[in-house]
């Protein structure tokens, strides 16, 4: 996994991405939402029914997922040739496609916790999440049922990344023998589950993925339901706006050294990346990070290159008044808008098989930035089952806990709940070079 795309999932500007689309309007509505939750729970067929049943699959693409005689719906989705053989998802796989009403960008998550570390990269960036919940492989019959863990850590992680709309879809309702007591009993769970956990679900429907009911089409009255399909829901839901109101700033991602003749940079370098929070226009100020030089913007290019002031989420070139020492990696910031520093008090989501201990130093990526950091304290451990905070030493894989980091240079960062494009930060281990941690500024 690209450790990169969990704080700054943004592309070489040269190249046209999602977000440049927006900015000419192509995408300006399209919604990008995850699936996610335990393993087998049905996501990878969940949206294959949605690209089925939106015409968004032609007919060679359905005769080459057919297994005797009959359409298997998760091979859409399942692309890899290890997920085929052991018909589980590993890899975050995205769909596109689209109704009369919007766009949507699909992520399908994994479910196994070894692969973790891909829902939270999906998750990262993403408008959206829909928890599935297997009615099948929980007591259905009990009022006082309990959760798959898994479907707590994917709900509990989806709300620390700041996914603003989390939806549950209770999936195989179709193979248990009352559906409407099962629907009862298990939305009563999970409504248990998230005002413990301070979390406001958007939704909770029934559904069952294979047989398409109350997917695209609705399906009145059953089990009790009277609200829209899931996609209808996901129709209203709104694209997470970009973080304007903030103070500028932007992470060099490449430098230009010599520009065209066409150009009116008058020779001067180009930085090139994405305007992570604000809005940088000609003849505004801004301070480099590390360096501490300040300068006035010259001009601004948008994604085409054409002179036009740039709005946060969507790639830019700067061009300064004057030379100054910044390179990959550097930050233009407003000036005196930020307090660098190098302690940081933050929630980590450890992904990595090795455990995280104080004393273990890892690189800290912030938007293009790498530092030194080192793991000073670990102040407790999340319970993912009883919510309780723990006294701990260590974090195992697919943990959360509340650690203090000390980074050997300054960073300019927001919290997490202020700011999803200046909070968060990956860690990844000296080594082996593995995504180790998400780092969410508290």
């Amino acid at each position: 996994m690209d450790a990169e795309k969990l704080s700054t999932p943004g592309l070489d500007p040269r190249l046209r991405g999602d977000d440049e689309a927006s900015h000419r309007g192509d995408h300006a509505s399209a919604l990008r939402f995850i699936t996610c939750g335990s393993v087998d729970d049905g996501k990878s067929t969940l949206i294959g029914r949605l690209l089925v049943d939106s015409r968004a699959v032609l007919q060679d693409q359905l005769a080459s997922v057919s297994r005797s005689g009959a359409t298997d719906l998760a091979l859409l989705t399942d692309g890899l040739s290890a997920e085929r053989e052991q018909g589980i998802t590993i890899d975050v796989a995205y769909r596109y496609f689209a109704t009369p009403a919007r766009k949507f960008i699909i992520g399908d998550a994994p479910g196994h916790e070894q692969y973790t570390r891909n829902m939270v990269t999906a998750a990262s960036s993403a408008d959206a999440a829909v928890v599935l919940v297997d009615a099948t492989k929980l007591q259905w019959a009990d009022p006082a049922l309990d959760l798959l863990p898994q479907t707590r850590r994917h709900t509990l992680l989806a709300n620390l990344l700041r996914v603003p709309a989390i939806v549950f879809a209770v999936n195989k309702l179709d193979a248990v023998e009352d559906p409407t007591v099962a629907f009862h009993n298990i939305r009563g769970a999970l409504e248990d589950f998230t005002e413990a956990a301070g979390i406001h679900a958007r939704a909770i429907v029934p559904i069952s993925a294979l047989e398409g009911w109350n997917v695209v089409e609705a399906r009145a009255g059953w089990c009790g339901y009277p609200g829209p399909s899931l996609l209808a829901l996901l129709e209203q839901l709104d694209v997470t706006p970009p973080e304007t109101a903030e103070a500028f700033a932007f992470p060099v991602q490449w430098v230009e050294k010599f520009a065209s003749s066409a150009d009116t940079s008058q020779g001067r370098r180009v930085f090139w990346g994405r305007v992570a929070t604000g809005r940088v226009e000609p003849g505004q100020e801004v301070t480099v990070l590390p360096g501490g030089q300040t300068a006035r913007v010259a001009q601004v290019l948008d994604h085409v290159r054409q002179p036009a002031g740039v709005a946060a989420r969507h790639g830019a070139g700067i061009v300064l008044d004057r030379e100054l020492d910044v390179s990959r990696g550097d930050w233009l910031l407003a000036p005196g808008a930020f307090v660098p520093s190098r302690q940081l008090s933050a929630t980590v989501a450890w992904l990595d098989d090795e455990p995280l201990v104080a004393g273990r130093v890892y690189w800290a990526l912030h938007g293009h930035r790498w530092v030194k950091a080192r793991v000073t304290r670990i102040v407790h451990k999340l319970d993912v089952n009883t919510l309780a905070e723990e006294d701990a030493d260590h974090l195992e894989a697919n943990g959360i806990g509340h650690v203090e980091l000390a980074l050997q240079e300054p960073l300019a960062t927001l919290p997490h709940a202020r700011s999803r494009a200046l909070g968060a930060l990956v860690l990844v281990d000296t080594a082996s070079h593995r995504t180790a941690g998400a780092v969410l500024v508290r």
